[in-house]
């Protein structure tokens, strides 16, 4: 991504902490979902994504169904291994969180389990709930059919989301974890470049006429394209079914959520795996590389060594994000 050229800002962990929860508080929420709003968002941002880091507090704040009120989730379907949750217009990345929580608890107790979650907005990173999952001992799946940002092949106007599919697989040592999404560019960072005037790359996005764009703005107001042709298509496609499953309707902006985890001592004992695995992925790095290639890093591997870093030495973010957070935080709720 390009350089953000305007002031930047440098936060300890602890101080964008802060920030974030004040933030949150003022606009409304409870301390604790004040709390997980905040540590998602830092996670984010210790992991590398500015754009999906503090910044996103800001599109809790501006989205249009949080003006709308929530109330509590409830189940609407529900067995010992499975359940299906109306989200309540929840923020997403509170509902997933506490869904999360839900289908490692079922998983440990029956060795696997579904959770569905729809009517919630603005879900947040899969890779932070896969995560969660497999430091948990499990193997987790999570997909998402979001709100349509995401021409399908061929097409002027957006029909499907960028519909993320992630995986999270416990290992000695950190988790494997893999999250990619099915669009050429993810929606969150549409946001941040529309918000700072940053140009999207070439290739991504076209506008509300149906031709190539670079400005982010005009990509909101038409539409992302699918990564890969064809086979980014299929494959948001396939999320957009798993989400249809879930029960959500057009109109909730989303079809819905899913969750799967189960334990691998389903099939083989859990240390087992996580040995074997770790020595797939030590093959996989000893690979012999191309010219010029000084490393073959695993999907997450720059994340963890990013999160280890910034942890230590705090995290920089534009001037303007944090004093938009400021006036967040200076607000009274009551």
């Amino acid at each position: 991504m390009p350089a953000v050229t305007t002031e930047r800002v440098h936060l300890s962990v602890a101080e964008a902490r802060a920030l974030s929860e004040r933030a949150m508080r003022g606009i409304g929420y409870e301390p604790e979902e004040a709390r997980i709003l905040a540590d998602h968002v830092i996670d984010a941002a210790l992991c590398g994504y500015e754009y999906s880091g503090l910044a996103k507090l800001l599109n809790v704040a501006e989205h249009p169904r949080f003006k709308a009120g929530h109330r509590p989730m409830r189940a609407l379907k529900e067995t010992s291994v499975s359940v299906l949750f109306d989200g309540g217009n929840q923020s997403g990345m509170l509902a997933m969180y506490h869904a999360t929580r839900e289908v490692i608890e079922r998983a440990q107790a029956h060795g696997v389990a579904l959770v569905g979650v729809n009517n919630i907005w603005m879900s947040g990173r899969s890779a932070y709930y896969v995560e969660m999952v497999a430091r948990a001992g499990l193997i987790g799946i999570h997909t998402v059919a979001a709100p349509p940002m995401v021409a399908p092949l061929g097409g002027a106007r957006a029909a499907l989301g960028t519909n993320p599919i992630a995986f999270g697989f416990p290992m000695e040592g950190e988790p494997l974890v893999i999250d990619l999404g099915t669009s050429a560019f993810m929606g969150t960072d549409l946001k941040f470049r529309e918000r700072l005037g940053i140009p999207l790359p070439e290739g991504v996005a076209i506008d509300e006429h149906g031709r190539p764009t670079t400005d982010a703005g005009a990509a909101r107001r038409g539409a992302i394209l699918p990564f890969g042709g064809h086979k980014g298509y299929a494959l948001a496609l396939a999320m957009h079914a798993l989400g249809v499953l879930c029960g959500g309707m057009p109109d909730q902006e989303g079809a819905g959520y899913l969750f799967i985890a189960f334990k691998p001592d389903l099939f083989v004992p859990a240390e087992d795996y996580r040995r074997a695995l770790a020595a797939e992925i030590a093959t996989i790095k000893a690979t012999p590389r191309q010219e010029g290639v000084d490393e073959i890093r695993i999907p997450g591997e720059r994340a963890y060594r990013e999160r280890e870093r910034l942890t230590r030495e705090g995290i920089e973010i534009d001037r303007r994000i944090q004093d938009a957070l400021i006036r967040l935080a200076e607000r009274t709720h009551a």
